[in-house]
């Protein structure tokens, strides 16, 4: 009986409000969206006026506070002085296997990028656009109606520059480059190179290009400082990373490297931007650059010959991991090798090649499919020292074993970290002796042979430089006594 009633209640009410005129609903209508358009101008503009605010302090301290800052000699990457060269397995000289134990050193952990202190909006200036090209990406970026302004080291010219790009003529620009940063899942070292990109095709006077740059990061919630040589501005940027053969400077205990700069004698701005945090080398998503496959290059094992495939990389991720530093985290060197391994790897590459391998795995037991992926990484990559060919130490990413010639131990581990975690999803460690870098493997099951034990938990060795061992066999000569487990992020 009550749903009758309401039922008869609603039928009159619609009818009543049918009842009254055109003019009337649109009346109303207007006021609903009248008061939903004004409380979001009230929002956005509680938004600019905080950032306004925030950006005047800093122009305040632009024109006062510099005290002189000598840098310290970069931090030399880590290498060993007798790399153990790739050894062949031989069955007559097997020993009874070891376990040895060990603790896991500490991995960096993919950490929410920075973000602006406020939502950045949109606003109606910057109807032109400029479009810059960054690696295979076609950018178009709104940009203002002024294209020039000249900036000395002036400290007063410095911040009557910072006040000009607050004004809001820079809004289009910093949503459409967060916009990139989103939707091609840029890290924060790619996202750094972009904004340097976009600044210094927007403003050919390189002190404007440096300080937009440093406006840019800091609106983007990066923790940087302005500072000054006898004539151009410098960009740091602070990381808890310690990038390795790069100068840097200590302002209150953090790091700071400078972007495009190698002045030792500095002065600079010690002002604190609201909200910001260090950038990190870490990579937590496969970046989206523009496609420009590589040929395909077959690598097949030598053991099982039906287990091939034919790989291509993009070359613009590869220029890309080319220019990218090697850091490490936590204090130990040795993390450096995790930064690499965790990296996911490049969707395109990685479903051509694990759909090939996967075809001949999947029937299998774990223990066979490890012993096939790891078979074919020991005999189809070609080894070579990095001194040889780089003229110094160079981890790979794992798309650039597949690309370049020659590949050492630790390229191999690397690799063969992801094709374990992502095809088989069992839990891998990067196993390092003095000279020399291996993997072991966490099995479900119970498994024999040289294993590593890194609390209460047995990863059993499996030695890509090991040409032709099983899992399981460790190579002879190493020093067992100063192993080191680096346990590696679960895919």
């Amino acid at each position: 009986m009550k749903k009758e009633i309401l039922c008869i209640l609603s039928f009159i009410s619609l009818v009543v409000c049918h009842s009254q005129t055109t003019n009337d609903f649109n009346d109303f209508r207007n006021e609903i969206l009248n008061g939903f358009t004004k409380e979001r101008e009230s929002i956005r503009n509680d938004y600019n006026s905080f950032r306004e605010n925030i950006n005047a302090e800093y122009s305040n301290f632009l024109r006062n506070a510099w005290s002189s800052l000598s840098a310290f000699a970069p931090i030399k990457k880590p290498k060993d002085s007798s790399p153990v060269p790739p050894v062949i397995f031989d069955e007559k000289k097997v020993t009874s296997p070891i376990t040895i134990d060990t603790k896991p050193l500490p991995v960096p952990k993919p950490y929410n990028s920075p973000k602006p202190v406020e939502p950045i909006e949109e606003n109606d200036q910057s109807k032109q656009q400029l479009v810059i090209e960054f690696y295979g990406l076609t950018i178009p970026i709104r940009v203002p109606e002024f294209s020039s302004i000249s900036i000395s080291n002036n400290e007063n010219e410095i911040a009557d520059a910072w006040d000009k790009f607050s004004d809001g003529s820079f809004e289009n620009s910093l949503y459409d480059l967060q916009s990139v940063k989103t939707s091609n899942d840029l890290c924060d070292w790619a996202y750094m190179q972009m904004v340097k990109r976009f600044s210094t095709d927007f403003f050919p006077n390189s002190n404007a290009a440096s300080l937009l740059t440093a406006w840019f990061l800091c609106q983007s919630g990066y923790q940087i400082r302005i500072a000054k040589d006898s004539s151009n501005i410098v960009v740091l940027y602070a990381s808890n990373h310690t990038i390795f053969d790069q100068a840097y400077f200590i302002v209150d205990g953090m790091k700071y490297y400078p972007l495009d700069n190698k002045s030792s004698n500095i002065k600079i701005c010690n002002a604190e931007f609201k909200g910001e945090t260090p950038l990190s080398l870490s990579i937590p998503k496969a970046q989206k650059f523009g496609e420009n496959m590589s040929e395909k290059r077959v690598i097949k094992s030598s053991r099982y010959p039906n287990i091939k495939a034919s790989v291509s990389v993009n070359k613009n991720l590869i220029d890309f991991y080319n220019n990218f530093p090697t850091s490490a985290i936590g204090g130990n060197p040795l993390s450096r090798w995790a930064i690499y391994a965790n990296t996911p790897f490049d969707t395109k590459s990685s479903s051509s090649l694990y759909s090939q391998l996967n075809s001949n795995l999947s029937s299998l037991s774990k223990l066979d499919a490890v012993e096939i992926l790891l078979n074919w990484v020991q005999t189809g990559f070609e080894y070579e020292y990095d001194d040889i060919v780089w003229g110094h130490d160079r981890a790979f990413f794992a798309e650039e074993t597949l690309f370049y010639p020659y590949a050492d131990c630790e390229d191999r581990s690397i690799l063969f970290s992801h094709l374990i975690r992502e095809l088989l999803g069992l839990e891998v460690a990067l196993i390092y002796y003095p000279g020399h870098l291996a993997a072991a493997v966490s099995f479900n099951e119970e498994v024999s042979g040289d294993a590593v034990n890194v609390n209460g938990k047995k990863f059993i060795i499996c030695d890509p430089t090991y040409i032709g061992a099983p899992v399981g066999a460790q190579m002879p000569n190493l020093e067992y006594d100063k192993i080191q487990a680096i346990v590696l992020n679960s895919k």
